[in-house]
């Protein structure tokens, strides 16, 4: 029985190593291609790690274990994201990230502006860029004012937060690029 039981633990810190492990929710199937584990064990281990995280130690962590869906994730609580997106840097695509380089070349930035420049996409973009706190956007008339936050610089290693001196960083940024192209 003892050696069921511990089987059991065995399991569930597998289960809960994988789910730590990915940034993105993942299905039964998904952990058990990983752990070759079946789906009952997965499906009980889950329950379990749900009520730890949710219940039992409710009180006692920062993260929690969510089914979206079909599938779980491990992530921080909402209570504690802010504070942690300071710390993280989060993975930036690249259509996003050239429209934070806009932004901050062209700082302030109206919206409007913006959107003659790249598309419909500003909109969807923008939201992204403040969900991350690299930007605010402030109203401004009919459209909002765009500039870069505190953070911006702290993720990319700029050493200033000033619009000139962070437009200059990009510049030669821009142009050492455009000379390892000339050299390649």
């Amino acid at each position: 029985m003892f050696g069921d039981k511990s089987m059991g633990v065995k399991e569930k810190r597998l289960i809960e190593s994988v789910l730590f492990s990915t940034s993105e929710p993942i299905s039964i199937n998904q952990i058990k291609e990983t752990t070759g584990l079946s789906s009952n064990k997965i499906k009980t281990s889950l329950e379990e790690l749900i009520e730890d995280y949710n219940i039992t130690r409710k009180n006692e962590t920062s993260m929690e274990v969510i089914k979206a869906g079909e599938k779980y994730i491990m992530q921080v609580k909402k209570q504690y994201a802010d504070q942690t997106i300071q710390v993280t840097r989060p993975e930036i695509e690249s259509t996003l990230l050239k429209t934070l380089t806009l932004i901050a070349f062209h700082q302030p930035l109206k919206q409007s502006n913006l959107r003659r420049m790249i598309g419909q996409k500003v909109y969807e973009h923008v939201d992204q860029l403040a969900d991350l706190k690299l930007i605010n956007t402030r109203k401004h008339g009919s459209t909002e004012m765009l500039t870069t936050t505190k953070l911006f610089p702290e993720y990319f290693g700029i050493e200033s937060s000033e619009p000139e001196e962070i437009k200059s960083f990009l510049i030669k940024k821009v142009a050492g690029k455009l000379k390892d192209k000339e050299l390649a």
